[in-house]
């Protein structure tokens, strides 16, 4: 097990604490793998995460040879938007129209909860509706208190701390690409942030070497670094975290970026600038792996210019619209295992 300099930011701790909380079991019936919610990738297990998988891939296969799969007829989503989104928004629902359901868009300004209603009243309200809330938030506590107070299953969509829907479908991705998971080596290069944070998580218990490449200042929280290396032990994943480039990429079968400035961080975006500029992802740093058939990939949107080139990005070897083409997948097998 090998970790390099964790000198990382603080988060809070009962964010990561109090990831459990959703699987209280008043008055509520477990999804197919036992589970209610997905709040984080944290508190999945190997298991779980392989099952998702395994499943993604037959509704892949079902949905390219036009095969129906309506597991969710009759079933509704209600989805709670306080950030807007391209890929989020049309995989759920598109995911819930093909498995015979139904998607319900409450954008901030449909609900009370910009008027004083309370999140945990929000989801107790939601549960006499629908029958699962897929929430994009901006404070992982308030995905937290859903999970709390629904009695109906609840999806994290992405919150500040999390984004365990785009591991899903980036692991789903490199499964497909490589043929594996268990000894693939995966470098993060970029902000260590919500995306870096799942791939931590879903990394470790997967058994994917996951190298986070960051500048100082800018690395994965430490108690998300510390949990991941303490579940790579059991599946001998590497976790490191790094701000020497040449490192941290050497190897990689993959390497993927984000955005440098998320959504709420417009006014860090030229400090920020100025900090990653170095670890841009370019033609010269993919060369770094040592493979000519190392991924590239990226959640998107891309700042094309930015955390990667257009070179990179259009590169034969870039599966970014795959990566988001599998959202949709992903997110099936979720739906499925959760409200079915």
């Amino acid at each position: 097990m090998t970790i390099k300099r964790i000198e990382t930011r603080r988060i809070e701790p009962s964010k990561l604490r109090r990831l459990d909380t959703s699987r209280t079991t008043r008055r509520r019936s477990f999804g197919k793998f036992g589970r209610k919610n997905l709040t984080s990738l944290s508190d999945v297990s190997r298991g779980e995460l392989q099952g998702w998988l395994k499943l993604a891939l037959k509704l892949k296969k079902e949905t390219k040879a036009g095969k129906p799969h309506p597991h969710l007829a009759g079933k509704v989503l209600g989805m709670i938007f306080q950030k807007s989104s391209t890929r989020t928004r049309i995989s759920f629902e598109v995911a819930m129209l093909q498995l015979g359901g139904h998607a319900m868009f409450l954008s901030a300004g449909d609900l009370q909860l910009g008027r004083g209603e309370t999140v945990a009243d929000t989801a107790r309200v939601l549960s006499r509706y629908v029958n699962g809330i897929m929430a994009r938030v901006y404070k992982h506590s308030d995905i937290v208190a859903l999970a709390e107070h629904a009695t109906v299953p609840v999806i994290n969509g992405l919150s500040d701390f999390s984004h365990p829907c785009q591991a899903l479908a980036d692991f789903l991705t490199i499964l497909e690409h490589k043929g594996r998971l268990d000894g693939v080596k995966l470098a993060y290069v970029g902000d260590g942030n919500n995306v870096a944070h799942s791939l931590l998580f879903g990394g470790a218990k997967l058994g994917v070497h996951v190298a986070c490449v960051t500048p100082k200042g800018y690395e994965p929280a430490r108690e998300v670094v510390e949990k991941a290396v303490l579940d790579g032990r059991e599946t001998a994943a590497r976790i490191e975290v790094t701000s020497d480039i040449d490192a941290g990429v050497r190897g990689a079968d993959a390497v993927y970026t984000d955005v440098w400035a998320s959504m709420g961080q417009e006014t860090e975006h030229a400090q920020r600038v100025k900090a990653f500029m170095p670890f841009q992802v370019n033609a010269a740093l993919m060369a770094k792996t040592g493979k000519k058939d190392a991924l590239f990939m990226h959640c998107l949107p891309a700042h094309r210019g930015e955390e990667a080139t257009d070179e990179v990005c259009d590169s034969p070897n870039s599966v970014i619209f795959d990566e988001a083409e599998n959202r949709l997948h992903a997110q099936k097998a979720l739906l499925v295992s959760l409200m079915g």
